[in-house]
This record gives C-alpha cells, structure tokens and sequence, in this order.
C-alpha cells in the first residue's frame, strides 16, 4: 500500500536517523506494544481508539475509517505517515492535533503493504494451524470484507489440508511447548490417544461459526476424507452447540440462526449410510421440529434413521427432553421414526421388523418404563407404533408394562387395563404367565382372563390326553386282533401247504398207472 521508493524531504523528529532506511509499512502485530506499552484497541462505530492515557495527537481517515492514533510510534513504522506528519506540521504546528486524509493509495507494488501481508499469510498464517484457527475465528466480526478477499475460503482450505494428514505432527510441533493445547479434552472419545489420531483436529474447529464450519467440511469432503471421519467432526461439532441451544432455549430474536444452524448441519451429512450414529440422527430430527425447518430436510433425516433402525441399540433412542415436564427422555420422536419404519416396512419385504419390535420392547423395558413424569398416553403410543404380529415373544412387552405400573402407582384401574390390552397369553412364557397370574399390579380383569385362558388350556390338555389314551388302547386292541388273525392265516396256509403236497403225490401215482395201463394195451 506503501510504496518503498517513496521519501521524506525532511524528518520530522530532530532524533530521527535519516539515514537508516526504515520500514515503510504500517502494521501492528498483535504483540506489538503501543507508545505506551499497551496493546489493545478499541473501536467505537467506525473510528478506532489505542487505550492508553496519552492523548492522541494524530487521527487518520482512510476511507469510512478513522484512527485516533499517536505520532511517534507512526512514523517510525511508516516513511508516507512520516511525510504526511511533516508536511502537516508546517500547517498546524509540532504539538498540535494533526488529521490527515490517506487517498489515491498506491496500487500493488512488490514491496508495499499488500505485498508484504500476503506474504505474512501464505509464509506465517497460513502454515500455522493455530493461527488460521484465529484468522478465521476473527473475520467473524467482519462481514464481508474477508468474503471479498477470500480469506475465509483460504482458511478453511488450508485447515482442510492439515486436517487431512495422517499424523498430527504439524499440530503437535505447534504446541510443543502449551500446555493449554497439548493438554487432553475430557469429552473427546479415547483421551490422548484419540487425540494424537485422526480426530485431533475436532476440538479446535469446534470454535467455528456455523458457515465457516460448512466451508471446511466441504473443503475436507473435497480431499476425499473418509465419510466416518467427516460424520463424526459434524458429530462433534454439534454435541457443542446443541446442548448450549436447548439450555438457553429458541428464543424469537435466535430462532433463525439455530434454524440456520440445523438446516446446514443437514445439509453437509455424508450421504453415505452409517457415517453418522443413530442417536445424533435423532437429536438433529428433534431440534429440527422444534425449529420448523423445512419439512424436506426432516423428511431426509427421518428416511435415514428408518434405514438404521434394525441395526440400533436402546442407547441410540435415548434422546432427552428439553423441559423437566415432559419426562426425562422424548418418546414422541422415537414413535415418529418407529411408525415411519412400520410404513417402510409394508413395502419393503426385506425388513426384519421382529428385530425393530424387539428394540421397542428393550427400549420401553430399560429406558421408558421407569419414568415416573411419562403419561399412559405417550407409553401406549409406542406399544402401538408397531402391529401384533410384529412381536414373536411378548415377555419384554409384559415387563415393560408391569415396570410401568409400578413406577405409577397411582394409575386407575380403567388406565392399568388399558396398558395391559395389548398382551397376548399365548405368546408369553410359562415363566411369564405363572407371574402374571399372580401379579396384584394387573389390573383383576386381567388376572381373571389369564386364569380362564389358563383354565381352558389345562382343561383342553386334559381332554386331548385322555383322547389320546383311549385312541392308545384302541389301537392295541386293534393289533392285538390284527395279529391273531395274521396267525390264524399263517396256520391256514400251512394248512393248505400240506393238502396240496398231498394233491401233488396222488397225481404222480395216477400219472404212474395210467402209463402202466396204456402200455398194456
């Protein structure tokens, strides 16, 4: 911005050294100290303030920009602030306030300040993990400029880059000597070892707005990062910040930028299966009604959890609810997905639903039945998200059922028969019946209807036994006679065996005389 051929005709401080060549930037490192030995700087609208107690004697407007700044330390940084203060003071005089106006900047130069600041970048930022993390974690407070620059994009492309490397060695070399980021972060999975793999980077993109997560994502994605690895970063990214959303709520004034927030979380998912778990499926499928967000990007979350939901665990549906008055998990949102799996299931002759309603089941046994704020309408929801013949066994229903009466014991008798109407005696156990029977928590019509149904099966094994036993005996009977007649027959054909032996000897005999006779003749 400065060019370097630039020179003063005169310096302005008698102990300047005009024959040292100085430097013709101006720029203030974020070490660099000021006149005063403070760093910081503070900014009121569009002018910018150095804090300190000494009152600035210099104000420079640069475009819509103004700085209140301080003469000395300027123009030692920068040979064009020193001629401009020169030919200011001849104006205004040594010790007054001095305000000059920077225009008509000189363009692109090898040498000046662009020069040298894209230097900085490509050489000292952007080879730093670290520092990226920072520049782009501070083009936040600046809307459109780092856009215009694509500094944004060259952050998250150069973060893309590191991240993609097998090892951490860049970050570990970074941060040889912090202990604040060599340190292990409690919530990443694995400890130390997990962070010295592949995932070590999580932590630090975590701190990132929204839309500068989705451009490292797609840049990550670009570099054909493995989809489970991409998955479990977003994983991460929003186990950050959903938490913070639910407990500081949806406010008006925030609404729309968490509904941002869910709608590109959504949006950046792998399309492959299983690179994200169940259970964040789940939260996000929450959050999102909550939001309401586009019905099509729920929809799309809702049809990937249906595809998962033979292969999940009661871990993965334990979703808890945002209000203490709605009981400790969402039960609502697992009946969504379970009845969207029912309506796959009736066009999908592949599904295994015996194994989704053996996971309701588990699910109702160890997570839903114990909780004492849920409704009988909300448990009677889930046991009927699925039909009858869905469940081969109903042990884990029945336990279920009689876990929830107990943790509500004040439920009436209509409401404890209308839990229990969708037990079926003849697919539980002999186990399961001979409790049930003898369970005071069943509501007595249905301890009588198991001790009828109980009755008729002993009763109906009673009669076919004894059926069984008289067709027994008859059937004895039966050879008993079949063999004395095969005896009588076998004695018969002796019989006849004899008679015509006999039958064969007396005609040899008349064959025998009736040759004799004819030879007489």
């Amino acid at each position: 911005m400065f060019n370097q051929d630039t020179q003063p005709n005169k310096m302005f401080y008698q102990d300047a050294q005009p024959r040292r060549k100085v430097n013709q930037c101006v720029s203030f490192p974020s070490n660099q100290q000021d006149a005063t030995g403070r760093t910081s700087l503070e900014r009121r609208k569009n002018r910018w303030f150095i804090q300190t107690n000494v009152t600035s004697d210099l104000i420079i407007n640069v475009e819509e920009n103004i700085f209140h700044l301080h003469k000395v330390p300027m123009v030692s940084k920068s040979v064009y602030i020193n001629k401009l203060v020169f030919e200011g003071r001849n104006d205004g005089g040594r010790n007054s306030v001095l305000s000059i106006n920077i225009e008509n900047l000189p363009d692109f130069e090898q040498g000046n300040l662009i020069s040298k600041t894209e230097t900085f970048f490509s050489f000292i930022i952007f080879s730093s993990w670290k520092h990226t993390i920072q520049i782009l974690k501070s083009c936040e407070t600046i809307p459109s400029l780092p856009k215009d620059l694509k500094l944004e994009k060259r952050c998250t492309e150069s973060l893309a880059w590191k991240a993609s490397l097998e090892t951490k060695s860049i970050y570990k070399v970074e941060n040889m000597h912090n202990s604040d980021t060599t340190r292990c972060k409690e919530n990443m999975p694995g400890g130390c070892d997990s962070m010295d793999t592949e995932t070590w980077w999580f932590e630090d993109v975590s701190v990132l707005r929204v839309d500068h997560f989705v451009g490292l994502i797609n840049a990550v994605k670009r570099k054909n990062m493995r989809f489970k690895l991409v998955g479990s970063c977003i994983e991460y990214w929003a186990l950050k910040r959903l938490p913070s959303m639910a407990k500081h709520g949806f406010g008006l004034k925030e609404k729309d930028v968490q509904r941002v927030t869910i709608r590109s979380l959504i949006e950046i998912l792998p399309v492959e299966e299983n690179s994200v778990s169940c259970s964040f499926l789940l939260h996000l499928l929450k959050v999102g009604l909550i939001l309401d967000i586009d019905p099509e990007l729920t929809r799309q979350v809702e049809s990937r959890l249906v595809l998962m939901l033979e292969k999940c665990c009661t871990e993965d549906l334990t979703v808890r609810n945002y209000s203490d008055n709605q009981g400790i998990y969402d039960v609502d949102i697992v009946v969504k997905v379970v009845k969207a799996y029912e309506t796959h299931y009736t066009s999908n002759s592949t599904s295994r639903i015996y194994v989704v309603a053996s996971l309701v089941d588990e699910y109702l046994m160890s997570v839903v039945a114990k909780d004492d704020q849920l409704s009988v309408k909300t448990f009677l929801s889930l046991v009927e998200a699925l039909p009858k013949n869905a469940r081969v066994y109903d042990d884990k229903l029945y336990t279920a059922m009689d876990m929830y009466l107990k943790s509500h014991p004040t439920l009436t008798e209509e409401e404890r028969s209308g839990i229990c109407k969708f037990l079926q005696y003849d697919k539980l156990s002999k186990e399961a019946k001979n409790h049930a029977m003898n369970n005071d928590r069943l509501p007595l019509k249905v301890t009588i209807k198991f001790l009828l149904l109980e009755q008729l099966n002993m009763t109906s094994n009673f009669v076919r036994t004894k059926s069984q036993a008289i067709a027994r005996r008859e059937l004895a009977k039966r050879w008993e006679k079949a063999q004395k007649e095969i005896a009588f027959m076998k004695d018969e054909m002796e019989k006849m065996k004899i008679q015509f032996n006999d039958l064969k000897k007396c005609g040899g005999t008349l064959r025998n005389k009736m040759g004799l006779y004819l030879e007489s003749l």
